[in-house]
């Protein structure tokens, strides 16, 4: 619906929206929002019959992400690399695949948040000259995240 609001509008604020699968689409709500600071907007909530998420948007900063549960069957790459050696391969790195990358003001803030709830940190703050100074996490699912923070120019 926010979407369709921003067509009829005519202004696209935001371009590029990521859309994220969770095979617990609630329980990753409230660690998303807990971890990494993003609020629900509660009225972009389609909850299904079963009570998975069917359609949920996140923001941050004025900016979203959706998630939703694509249906049982569905699982995030934390339990994909279980049991499939190309995965944990392709895992085994502290870069973000298939992941999001998020701009954010205070970096060291975003990271004692994050930790202190319990992201799994793969790779701890650091300048490594691309022009932020960035950390990243997996979320519980094991998406991978990465935030950073613009560094001034030299």
């Amino acid at each position: 619906a926010w979407l369709i609001r921003q067509k009829m509008g005519g202004a696209v604020e935001q371009r590029i929206v990521p859309m994220l699968a969770y095979a617990d689409g609630v329980a990753a709500i409230e660690f998303l929002t807990t971890a990494f600071g993003f609020v629900e907007d509660e009225s972009e909530r389609y909850t299904a019959e079963d009570g998975s998420i069917g359609h949920a948007e996140l923001v941050l900063a004025g900016e979203r992400i959706m998630l939703a549960t694509p249906n049982p069957d569905y699982e995030g790459p934390g339990r994909h690399k279980e049991h499939c050696d190309s995965a944990r391969k392709w895992l085994d790195n502290p870069w973000v695949i298939d992941g999001v990358f998020v701009r954010v003001d205070n970096l060291e803030s975003h990271y004692a948040k994050a930790k202190a709830a319990g992201a799994a940190i793969i790779r701890e703050p650091d300048e490594p000259g691309v022009g932020f100074r960035i950390y990243s996490a997996e979320d519980p699912e094991g998406h991978r995240w990465m935030f950073g923070q613009a560094q001034p120019a030299e």
